[in-house]
């Protein structure tokens, strides 16, 4: 039986990255699901295990979490989890048939990626407001 010519499925050798927003899109929002998992699970864990042991354990992380190093962990990490969520909107919208075309794809994302800023942005002037 003679072999056919069959189409080969889009992977990372197809897809030209810095043409396409679509798969940049796609595994960034992998990588982000990874990222908020291992990053938020630590800094609970961390919180709570500080918690448990006591005033003095719970103040040092406290103090960890109010370095600038601490910020910015927290900072990344809120990125990440609006970067998620939004993403994760976003393919609710195509599960419900809209914007499905390649124009709303391109527009979806850039709609995403500056929902994820103002969010992010809102979430840190009116957390640091309030703690201030």
């Amino acid at each position: 039986m003679p072999t056919r010519e069959r189409p080969l499925s889009p992977h990372l050798q197809v897809y030209k990255l810095h043409t396409k927003i679509a798969p940049v899109l796609s595994i960034s929002h992998r990588i982000t699901g990874m990222l908020m998992f291992v990053i938020g699970t630590l800094f609970v864990v961390y919180w709570l295990g500080a918690a448990a042991y006591g005033p003095e354990s719970f103040a040092s992380a406290q103090a960890v979490f109010g370095s600038p190093l601490g910020y910015l962990v927290l900072f990344g990490w809120t990125v990440v989890l609006m970067y998620h969520l939004c993403n994760g909107i976003r393919h609710l919208v195509w599960d419900a048939g809209h914007q499905v075309s390649i124009a709303g794809v391109r527009l979806t994302g850039m709609v995403m990626l500056a929902a994820v800023a103002a969010l992010t942005a809102l979430i840190w002037i009116v957390g640091l407001a309030v703690a201030l």
